[in-house]
């Protein structure tokens, strides 16, 4: 596999939206297939770790998926984003301040407690299981602009996720057992067929 022509590929690949959020780079000792670390608000853009080595023994429509999959979880969360506990970790990180340079040992911890539990649920939000099935039903949509049917694309991210514990030396995790789950009502009525 040339790595700069499958590089190209995915770019293109990508939604309007990802092109400008993502870059891609390649790290060949890294022991997982694609890593996408959980993106930061202050940094303009997010990377796409690749494994080249064991990235080349899925097939294509199994890369296409996988990569759609992780570029519409990276666009998809949304940190700075005006919401119930956006606001509440902001309120709660300055009053976690005000109540720091006022000495109140109380009201510290009852600030510092809001900020993080809000923290902790934008976490979550982002990291659950159901981020990351809102990220597979939009891959198959951003599929079907790309010429695949939905019933092939579920199919597909469905084996690939299969092959990819399987490349990993592993079995399926919890969230991708519920991941494959809900793939399957897609995928039932489906030959996998991929555009030419």
């Amino acid at each position: 596999m040339d790595t700069n022509a499958e590089m190209t590929r995915l770019q293109d690949l990508m939604p309007a939206s990802g092109r400008m959020q993502v870059r891609l780079l390649l790290d060949p000792r890294q022991p997982i297939l694609i890593k996408a670390p959980f993106p930061r608000p202050w940094k303009q853009s997010h990377p796409i770790i690749l494994n080249p080595t064991l990235w080349q023994d899925l097939t294509l429509p199994q890369r296409d998926l996988v990569f759609l999959q992780a570029v519409c979880w990276l666009t998809s969360v949304q940190l700075v984003k005006p919401e119930l506990y956006q606001g509440a970790t902001v309120v709660g990180a300055i009053a976690t301040l005000v109540e720091l340079f006022q000495g109140d040992v109380v009201g510290l911890l009852a600030a510092g407690g809001l900020t993080a539990i809000s923290a902790t649920q934008i976490w979550r939000a982002g990291t659950g299981t159901q981020a990351l099935i809102a990220a597979d039903r939009a891959a198959i949509t951003v599929a079907q602009r790309r010429g695949y049917t939905e019933a092939a694309a579920a199919q597909h991210l469905r084996s690939a996720l299969d092959a990819i514990a399987t490349l990993e030396g592993g079995t399926l995790s919890y969230t991708d057992l519920l991941r494959v789950q809900n793939l399957r009502p897609l995928a039932q009525a489906s030959t996998p067929s991929y555009p030419a």
